[in-house]
């Protein structure tokens, strides 16, 4: 789609009107503060991606960590074994 648009050069280009520069300084504009948006977002979507990842981590140590403490099968007995005969 970007191919198919002309490059304009503010400075060499004749046949810009007043009224386009403006409306170019204004879109310019425009932009800059639609890319400070994206980049608050992008800079809050990490902290979101970096938090859930040390959450889904620090359950997953405890997890290892508690069930290494278990010990309710270190008592447990196997039953004798019947012999018949």
């Amino acid at each position: 789609m970007t191919d198919n648009l002309q490059k304009v050069n503010i400075k060499t280009d004749r046949k810009l009107t007043p009224t386009d520069l403006i409306n170019i300084k204004r879109i310019e504009e425009i932009n800059r503060k639609r890319v400070a948006r994206v980049k608050i977002v992008q800079k809050k979507n990490i902290f979101t991606a970096l938090s859930l990842a040390a959450l889904a981590g620090g359950i997953y140590i405890y997890t290892i960590k508690s069930m290494k403490q278990e010990e309710f099968l270190d008592d447990f007995n196997e039953p004798e074994k019947i012999t018949v005969g």
